[in-house]
C-alpha cells in the first residue's frame, strides 16, 4: 500500500513536457502583433515629425509628436497606405477653428497646418491680418520669437525680410522673428510670425469654404504654402476633410539636428528637453 502511494505521488509530480512551438503558432503570434500595431496606428494614435518651419513658433523642425485619430472620425487617409480604400468618413466630425491637423497633401505626403476656416466661412487676408467672415481676427504684437539656430533650424527669412540674430538665454545665436498673438472668435489664441508686409499671400480672398472642405494656414504666415495657394502653385488649396489624418497632440521628442546615428550620446546632446511633452493645443 505504501509502495502504491509513493508511485502515484511520484507520477503526479513529474514535470509536464513543454508544448512544442509550431510554424503555425508562430505565424499566428506574428499576425496578432501586426494587427494590433495596425489597429493602434489606424484607430488611436500615430507619430509624425516636423520637417519644415511653416508652423513656427508653435512647432519646430525636429519635433516628433503624437497625432490622435479619433477626434474627426476615420477615412481612407486614416489608414496606412490608404487601405482599406473607401469614400467618406466613419464617425466623421469637422475640426474646430484653431486645431492643428495632419492631413494628406495633394502629393500624397502628410502635411501639418492650423485650421482657420470651416464650411461656410468667408476667409480673407488683408495686410497680413486674417479676416474671418468679414471681421478682422484680432492680433496684438508680442515679444519677438527667438529661434535658436541649429543644424536643422537655420536663420531662414522670406524676402524682402532681412535676417537678424541675437544671443539666446542659452548663449547660442538665435534668429529674430516678429511675432503676434492671434485670437479667433471662439477665444482660442496662438502666436503667429509675420516676417514682412510684402509677402505674396499677405492679401488674399475673400473665398468661401465649401462643404466638405477646410481652410488651413501655417503659423509662420510668410513661409507657408497653405490654403492661400492653389495646388497648381504648390499650395494646399481647400483641403477636403476626408484627407484629414488626425489632430496634433503633444511632442514626445525634439532634436536640433546635430545627432548622429552612429553616436548614441549625440541623441541626447541634441535633445531639446524643453520641448518634451509640449502641448500643441492653444
Amino acid at each position: 500500500m505504501a509502495f502504491s502511494l509513493f508511485r502515484r505521488r511520484h507520477y503526479s509530480d513529474r514535470p509536464s513536457e513543454k508544448t512544442k512551438e509550431t510554424p503555425g503558432s508562430l505565424l499566428k503570434f506574428v499576425v496578432i502583433i501586426a494587427f494590433a500595431a495596425w489597429a493602434l496606428r489606424s484607430l488611436v494614435m500615430q507619430t509624425f515629425n516636423i520637417p519644415s518651419g511653416s508652423m513656427l513658433p508653435t512647432m519646430m523642425i525636429g519635433d516628433y509628436l503624437f497625432v490622435s485619430k479619433w477626434p474627426y472620425g476615420y477615412s481612407s487617409a486614416s489608414f496606412p497606405l490608404g487601405f482599406p480604400p473607401f469614400k467618406g468618413r466613419v464617425l466623421g466630425a469637422y475640426p474646430e477653428r484653431g486645431d492643428i491637423v495632419v492631413f494628406e497633401g495633394p502629393q500624397g505626403d502628410d502635411v501639418v497646418k492650423r485650421v482657420v476656416g470651416l464650411p461656410g466661412d468667408a476667409v480673407a487676408v488683408a495686410g497680413g491680418q486674417l479676416i474671418l467672415n468679414g471681421r478682422p481676427v484680432p492680433r496684438v504684437r508680442v515679444d519677438d520669437f527667438l529661434l535658436p539656430i541649429s543644424a536643422n533650424s537655420p536663420c531662414k527669412v522670406v524676402s524682402p525680410a532681412v535676417a537678424m540674430t541675437r544671443p539666446t538665454e542659452g548663449g547660442v545665436q538665435g534668429c529674430v522673428y516678429p511675432a503676434y498673438r492671434e485670437t479667433l472668435p471662439s477665444g482660442r489664441s496662438y502666436v503667429v510670425l509675420d516676417q514682412t508686409d510684402q509677402s505674396v499671400a499677405d492679401n488674399f480672398g475673400p473665398i468661401t469654404v465649401p462643404q466638405g472642405g477646410i481652410f488651413v494656414m501655417g503659423d509662420n504666415r510668410d513661409d507657408s504654402l497653405d490654403s492661400r495657394y492653389s495646388v497648381l502653385a504648390g499650395g494646399m488649396g481647400i483641403v477636403p476633410v476626408d484627407r484629414v489624418v488626425g489632430r496634433a497632440e503633444r511632442a514626445y521628442w525634439s532634436t536640433d539636428g546635430s545627432a548622429s546615428w552612429i553616436n548614441p550620446i549625440s541623441w541626447f546632446s541634441a535633445l531639446r528637453t524643453d520641448r518634451l511633452g509640449y502641448d500643441y493645443h492653444p
